[in-house]
């Protein structure tokens, strides 16, 4: 996450505001409060002139808490948009300044899941018949064969 910014770049995460080391300080202490997070980044708008990019990217953010107490499961969900000036320093693009303006939020009880066996993901091996692996090693996005 830390490479996605400058080193000088300012980040505003309504509930953290400061530099990206702040921010990747903030996030390090948050996540430990979820069982896990999702985020789906939808529309996007960006517009370049030369070294600098403006962007607002819609997001809708998945937050899952542990029951604690006689707090029961709780998912919390938020609709967003990232804000962004994106320059390009040295030749890479980077994040420059970010706002995240926050647009709704709901938080949900838990009332029912499914439960799935345990798998490593991390050694799933991306199946071949697709084409997704060669999509993802050639930078071709359509098969052709």
């Amino acid at each position: 996450m830390r490479s996605c910014y400058h080193d000088d770049a300012y980040d505003d995460h309504a509930a953290y505001q400061g530099d990206r080391e702040g921010f990747v300080e903030w996030v390090a202490r948050s996540l430990p409060h979820f069982e896990r997070t999702m985020h789906f980044i939808g529309n996007q708008l960006i517009e370049v002139d030369g070294d600098v990019a403006h962007a607002e990217s819609y997001c809708v953010a998945y937050h899952r808490r542990a029951a604690t107490g006689d707090e029961p499961e709780q998912d919390l969900i938020i609709g967003l948009r990232y804000v962004d000036r994106l320059e390009r320093r040295n030749g890479e693009w980077r994040i420059a300044h970010r706002v995240c303006a926050m647009d709704w939020t709901r938080t949900d009880p838990v009332t029912a899941k499914w439960d799935f066996p345990p798998r490593d993901h991390a050694r799933t091996p991306l199946p071949e018949r697709c084409g997704v692996r060669r999509a993802l090693t050639t930078g071709c996005a359509h098969r052709t064969s």
